[in-house]
């Protein structure tokens, strides 16, 4: 959920049973169940943890523990001073999303990890509704020369 400098459409899908947070950026879909089941097994570990959610009234909590350890607060390369900063196995986070008008969503996150931080801490920001927005494939192909140029280079070798 973290902006970057592009790709930072999200679209979130509600079913019974689970939400889905499905980010433009890398294509990351998290399905979410809401039915109250328990975290897995702590030997069970993820690049995204394993996440579990509830309604508190209007606000859907998002608890995410049993993190891999190898990633990092955020991942992409264009999260500036975010990436790089790790994360370990201890690593949990709450997010919050709460609609605060027909187009708002206010996200707060807090960050809880022992091994990296002397303390949690809490990350907050708006998430704007933009009905023209559209969520294309997350690809790195058009108008990327360099593939094709690489390859008319190794031909005259």
């Amino acid at each position: 959920m973290w902006p970057g400098a592009y790709n930072n459409g999200h679209q979130i899908v509600q079913s019974p049973g689970y939400i889905v947070l499905h980010s433009e950026m890398i294509h990351e879909a998290r399905v979410i169940p809401l039915d109250g089941r328990p975290h897995l097994g702590a030997d069970v570990r993820s690049w995204d943890g394993d996440s579990r959610g509830h309604w508190e009234r209007d606000t859907l909590v998002v608890d995410t523990t049993n993190f891999n350890g190898k990633g990092w607060i955020a991942t992409n390369a264009a999260a500036g001073w975010l990436r790089g900063i790790p994360q370990s196995e201890a690593a949990h986070t709450v997010e919050r999303l709460t609609r605060v008008d027909q187009d708002t969503i206010q996200y707060e996150a807090t960050i809880d990890d022992p091994n990296v931080y002397t303390s949690s801490w809490k990350v907050a920001f708006p998430l704007n509704r933009d009905e023209r927005y559209r969520i294309f494939e997350y690809a790195c192909h058009e108008g990327n020369h360099a593939l094709e140029n690489m390859l008319r280079l190794g031909a005259k070798q």
